[in-house]
């Protein structure tokens, strides 16, 4: 399946690696809007949405495995704190950018013209089904390879700019100076496939929104609503 011989090679010396199957890669580029399109003119076409799910299982065991090694003190907790941090979408989000994935994507007709090479949501998706296919063609230490330098530095970042901080609690601590407040914090969405759902919370002040945080979990969604309702307060 030779689609973009010159531009997969292209990318190959951007990321440091080179396929010995380049049909894993291609797959990794391919988006479900290019493969829905030619399914609906009788071409059959896989996408990428299955490297995807496996990417992220590898993303997640390689950030792991490199926190326990950094951080042998570091509670159970806290450790989850940082790895949801260095793996979310905005950090994905950077990883695909500083190799110019987005040049390399097959987008179908409606997500070109909607500047989808650039979406932070397709990017993100993206470097976890090329994770998936330098998994699958050269195993775990290839993957891991290319995944750690960008996990080593988003992860020296969250620790010492004091992302670790329970925004939820120091909220709460500065709202129950007043025992007539009631905070609250409403789920107003879900999205993303079963595998990696998105929640959007707010955090909701007598009946008042004062913040409002996205995740790929309640937890992480409720700390972002309640870090923005304490930059409100002047707090953050």
């Amino acid at each position: 399946m030779e689609r973009y011989p010159h531009e997969l090679s292209q990318l190959e010396k951007r990321i440091g690696y080179v396929f010995c199957d380049r049909s894993k890669l291609e797959l990794a580029m391919t988006h479900s809007s290019y493969s829905n399109e030619l399914r609906a003119k009788g071409i059959s076409c896989g996408c990428n949405e299955r490297l995807e799910f496996l990417g992220d299982s590898v993303l997640s065991l390689v950030t792991a495995r490199y926190l326990y090694e950094l951080t042998p003190k570091l509670p159970e907790g806290d450790m989850s704190k940082v790895r949801a941090a260095a793996v979310c979408e905005k950090a994905l989000h950077g990883f695909a950018s500083s190799v110019g994935l987005g040049d390399y994507l097959l987008l179908g007709h409606g997500e070109e013209l909607s500047h989808g090479r650039t979406r932070a949501s397709i990017l993100a998706d993206a470097f976890e089904a090329l994770l998936a296919a330098m998994y699958l063609d050269g195993g775990f230490e290839a993957a891991e390879k290319f995944l750690l330098p960008f996990i080593r530095g988003e992860v020296s970042e969250i620790i010492s700019d004091g992302r670790l901080r329970d925004h939820k609690t120091a909220l709460q601590q500065l709202i129950q100076q007043d025992r007539d407040e009631l905070l609250e914090y409403r789920t107003v969405r879900e999205s993303g496939p079963p595998h990696k759902r998105i929640f959007e919370v707010e955090a909701v002040l007598n009946g008042n929104v004062i913040g409002k945080g996205t995740g790929l979990s309640k937890r992480s969604a409720e700390q972002n609503a309640a870090m923005e309702a304490l930059k409100l307060f002047g707090v953050e």
